[in-house]
């Protein structure tokens, strides 16, 4: 019973196939290789358009160093308080951006306030030193706390980061849980609300280590292959990060492993939902299930082998568990099973 993680789950057979049959043989190196330019071709028919894609190997670096080709001295960065970049990559983002800084918006269910946003940005005088300038502003699809932005909310916030001349990103990690919850095209849910530069996810959703950074105007990368050399993820073997993509985008199934995903949450939720030990801590769309569980519930499920952690409330959340209860979070990915979904529920 593994919800600890999307990212403990391991490759999916095709992925893993693909990854043998480009083992041996020869290749040019460094993103020159025929496989590489054909994933990067992929990759423009897929969102519509001519796009420009940097492959690297981890989330992290594909939201610091697209962050990074938008530096400038001073800079300031906006998210959501909760957001991956600002709680969990430990300061990567303002490392690998020269020191530049985040900072935090709140919002309910993980979504940044458009209103909140706007008023943040205007506490910087872009021609002041002394606090910094905007820089850009960047939304987690799905959020940190399972929810996805819906068009209109996309669109709110493309509204107020082009009012102020800033560049929209977007932390795209479960972006395919996010778009099958929606029913979008990729190019719907990108830069049709006027998204500038996307952080592709693979890894939780079956590649081993394969992200990418898209960009919907080539024209701001000039700087992205400078950037990703000087931060080490330029790869010389980059046809093991295309050749894990090529078979992730093959025939949709990156699209397929997400719908698996998501539906396994849906029957956790619908589960959880209905048991007098647990209740659900708010409302989710994608693979990620947050539960209020009475505590010898949550200990039982652990002798038994369930995996999953606890969580810290989100901020301004009411109203927080009882002494008796835990805050869990509970992630299914493209391997977990129906099986391990009902023995958990069980257990509970």
């Amino acid at each position: 019973m593994h919800f600890a993680s999307d990212n403990w789950s391991g490759a999916h057979p095709s992925i893993a196939e693909n990854l043998t049959r480009y083992a041996s043989g020869f290749a040019s190196a460094y993103g020159t290789s025929d496989l590489d330019k054909a994933v990067e071709d992929r990759f423009s028919a897929i969102f519509e358009r001519q796009v420009a894609v940097f492959f690297v190997a981890t989330g992290t670096a594909a939201n610091s160093l697209a962050l990074a080709s938008l530096a400038k001295a001073g800079g300031v960065s906006f998210c959501h308080a909760d957001a991956h970049v600002n709680a969990d990559e430990g300061g990567a983002p303002e490392f690998l951006t020269g020191a530049t800084r985040l900072f935090p918006v709140e919002g309910a269910e993980g979504k940044i306030d458009p209103r909140a946003l706007d008023t943040a940005i205007a506490r910087f005088e872009p021609a002041s030193p002394h606090h910094g300038r905007p820089m850009a502003v960047t939304v987690t699809q799905a959020t940190e706390v399972g929810t996805v932005y819906s068009l209109d909310e996309l669109d709110a916030i493309a509204a107020v980061a082009k009012s102020r001349n800033l560049p929209l990103h977007m932390d795209g990690a479960r972006f395919a849980n996010a778009l099958v919850s929606l029913g979008l095209t990729p190019a719907e849910m990108t830069w049709k609300r006027g998204i500038d530069i996307l952080s592709f996810g693979g890894t939780k959703n079956g590649c081993w280590c394969a992200e990418a950074i898209v960009f919907f105007n080539p024209d701001m990368a000039a700087d992205m292959p400078f950037i990703r050399k000087r931060s080490a993820q330029l790869f010389s073997k980059s046809r093991f990060i295309s050749a894990q993509l090529e078979a992730y985008l093959d025939g949709g199934l990156w699209l397929e492993l997400a719908r698996h995903s998501n539906a396994m949450a849906d029957r956790l939720r619908a589960g959880l939902s209905a048991k007098n030990t647990a209740r659900l801590a708010w409302d989710t769309s994608a693979n990620e299930v947050f539960a209020v569980i009475e505590r010898s519930a949550t200990e039982r499920a652990r002798y038994k082998g369930a995996k999953f952690y606890d969580w810290q409330p989100p901020q301004g959340w009411l109203p927080l568990p009882a002494e008796n209860e835990t805050l869990v979070r509970l992630v299914t990915s493209f391997a977990t099973t129906t099986d391990e979904v009902d023995q958990f529920i069980e257990v509970v």
